[in-house]
Formats: structure tokens, sequence, C-alpha cells
């Protein structure tokens, strides 16, 4: 029996009330700006000998609160030079105005848009907190990931904090695209679709594991 790790993924917006997974309250104008005017990152380091990667991000913001799961997925395939359609994607993943159900949904669209049915798998961390074992697989899974020239997926839900000291709160579930690594691969970089004034920041490793924890993330 498949376990599927099953997330209403919405956006967390300071002042706004969850209501069944979604944000309650008018959301679609926070988003008009992201529309028309997306970020763009196009610098590429690579340094393997010092133990740092860094993926070329075509990145674009979500256009409304629950499209987090195919923007993410967008972001991840923008580092192959792909630009596929976020509504087309969104309807393969079946998301809706609750979010996008599952990181199982994710890693089908993945291996269709990488052209390789095998280039992504899906990865659980069910316990409430990621152990070391599934820290330090992350950390592998991600540097790999990266080495090989594709950015992870990850389904993340609560609060964590980046390198430079700035909280990012999705208590309502939320996908993000991890698409660098420094430090051999104890801090990793985020592509994140939810505003473009915070498109990409760094965080650790044990952070984004915990962080991911009851949920899961795609990587080769």
């Amino acid at each position: 029996m498949r376990t599927d790790l099953i997330r209403k993924t919405a956006l967390t917006a300071a002042g706004l009330a969850f209501t069944g997974g979604a944000i309650a309250g008018p959301v679609t104008a926070a988003y008009a700006a992201s529309q028309t005017t997306p970020s763009t990152h196009t610098h590429t380091h690579t340094d393997r000998k010092s133990g740092e990667r860094e993926l070329a991000v075509r990145y674009e913001a979500q256009p409304n609160f629950y499209y987090c799961g195919p923007a993410a997925t967008r972001n991840a395939l923008s580092v192959q030079g792909k630009n596929i359609n976020v509504d087309d994607m969104a309807k393969e993943m079946g998301t809706t105005e609750a979010g996008t159900n599952s990181i199982n949904d994710i890693t089908p669209v993945l291996n269709k848009e990488t052209g390789k049915p095998n280039a992504y798998h899906s990865v659980e961390i069910p316990n409430p907190n990621a152990d070391a074992t599934q820290t330090d697989k992350l950390r592998a899974d991600i540097v790999t990931t990266v080495d090989d020239g594709r950015a992870v997926v990850a389904n993340i839900a609560g609060t964590s904090t980046d390198t430079d000291g700035n909280t990012h709160s999705f208590e309502g579930g939320h996908y993000i695209s991890v698409v660098g690594y420094r430090d051999g691969g104890n801090t990793v970089k985020i592509a994140d679709s939810a505003n473009p004034d915070t498109a990409s920041y760094w965080i650790s490793v044990e952070h984004l594991a915990d962080w991911i924890a009851t949920r899961g993330y795609s990587t080769s």
C-alpha cells in the first residue's frame, strides 16, 4: 500500500486566517505584481573541490496562493533550461485551491519533463523531526541531484530560519526548490516561489530536514 504524504498546501500570509488548508481572505492582489515582474537569477557557481555548487534558476513567483507545487516544479525544471507552463503542470498534479496533495504528485511530473522515467524518486521523512540518518540522506541527495544538474523539490510545513536570521513560515504547507549547496551540503540554497522579495535564501540542511519532516522531497 502506498503511503502518501497527504497535505493541503497553502501559503501562509501574515494576518490572514486559515480555513480548511486555504488562506481566508483576498490574496490575488498580492500576487498580481509577481505575475508581471518575475525575478530572474542566471548566475551559476561551481566549485566542487570546496564542496559547493549553485545552479542557474530562471525564477518565477507563483501566480496565486495555491500554486506553490507547480511553481516550485517550474523553478526546479528551469535549471535544466526548461520552461513549462504552470497551469499545465497544475492539471497533471491535480492541484486545486486546497493545494497539491503530496510530493508523490510532483515526482512523476519532474520525471516526465526531465525526459527520464527514473530521474527522480520521492523520499519521505515521516516522523515529526528528522533524525541524523534522515538528515545525512537529505544532504547526500541534494549534493547528488545538484551535481547532476537538477534541483530538488521539497514539501515543507511550519516555520524555519535561514542563515541570515530571517524566518519563513508556512504553517499550512508549501513547496520549495533546492538549487545549490555549500560547505559540502551542510548549507543549501532555496528558490522560493512565495514572494519575489525573498526569492532565494540559504538554510542549514538540519533546518531543512526538520522543515520537511512529516512530508517528503523529490530527488535524483
